[in-house]
């Protein structure tokens, strides 16, 4: 029960018979604004969900419609909580999905620097587009663990204390993810430093047209924006945590509408309309590589691709 309601149970509690103060919020959902948020987020899951069909990006399709798919049940929480404020299951639908939501889309765009590295030269990087992706999925599974941990044990807590110390875990994990974003923000600053000082002839050969098309550098625009995006929301979720679900950060409509479902949004609308398809056409899949497999040389890269691609010339020469 919030620590600012002075009745003793609210179970019975409804809007109009009892002052918000009791309630899990202390204002009342936008409905207009909760339904908008939810309904946009439900159109970028299908739109992801195509796209991730039709260029088959599997593991960038899965985590996004993860995130996406968390971001509909956290706002369909927030239109319950209009409809009954007072009681916690409401309050638990929305919390829980909506903090752990960016975990899922985090996954997704650190994917992508992997194939950026790629693109421009592995061996122009610190370390290999493996490296980086066993690294950053790792972090960011332990920042969702942390944070469903956290989310679990405020939702079956019977008693102030385990709610306090459900949010704690919750704090420790959207801390980590924040960490976790700063360091990846961090070595991508350091590769494209890297990447200003090498020569031409130290860039990846195969993938220099690409290199040159404007999709190639909205792209790396678009994947900063969401990481950036992304950061301030999980910023804004800490700050929110920290003062406690009765702090005034939590209880303040206008922040939220503005620092939580706008952040999430613009991130995955530049994800979708500079998909990691549409921007790399058929070079995504020439650029494959395994997470189980060590970093390759460019030798063995070169010769990986010439065993692939001329034997789509040699069909076209024969049809000719």
């Amino acid at each position: 029960m919030p620590s600012s309601c002075p009745l003793e149970n609210i179970s019975n509690c409804t809007v109009g018979k009892c002052p918000l103060s009791c309630a899990q919020v202390e204002y009342l959902p936008t409905l207009v604004g909760n339904i908008l948020y939810a309904a946009a987020f439900g159109l970028l899951a299908l739109a992801q969900l195509a796209l991730g069909i039709k260029f088959k990006t599997w593991g960038f399709m899965v985590g996004m419609i993860c995130g996406l798919v968390l971001e509909v049940v956290g706002y369909a929480g927030r239109i319950m909580l209009y409809g009954n404020p007072f009681d916690f299951n409401n309050f638990i639908m929305y919390l829980v999905p909506l903090t752990i939501a960016p975990a899922f889309l985090a996954s997704s765009l650190y994917l992508c620097l992997c194939r950026i590295i790629i693109f421009h030269g592995q061996q122009i990087s610190r370390f290999s587009p493996r490296a980086y992706a066993i690294t950053f999925m790792t972090s960011d599974f332990i920042s969702l663990v942390l944070q469903g941990a956290g989310g679990g044990l405020a939702a079956t807590a019977s008693n102030n204390s385990g709610g306090e110390t459900g949010r704690a875990v919750m704090i420790a994990g959207v801390v980590f993810q924040v960490i976790s974003l700063l360091i990846f923000m961090g070595l991508w600053l350091e590769f494209v430093l890297r990447l200003s000082r090498s020569s031409s002839s130290a860039k990846d050969q195969r993938f220099t047209e690409l290199r040159d098309t404007k999709k190639f550098a909205w792209f790396q625009y678009a994947l900063g924006a969401a990481v950036v995006l992304i950061f301030i929301r999980s910023v804004y979720r800490v700050a929110e945590l920290q003062q406690g679900f009765n702090g005034p950060i939590a209880n303040n409509q206008v922040s939220f509408m503005i620092l939580e479902g706008p952040m999430i949004f613009l991130a995955v609308l530049a994800m979708t309309v500079l998909h990691p398809g549409i921007a790399f056409g058929n070079n995504l899949h020439i650029a494959a590589w395994s997470i189980t497999q060590p970093r390759k040389s460019p030798s063995v890269a070169a010769s990986l691709y010439m065993e692939d691609i001329p034997l789509q010339h040699k069909r076209n020469s024969l049809s000719k």
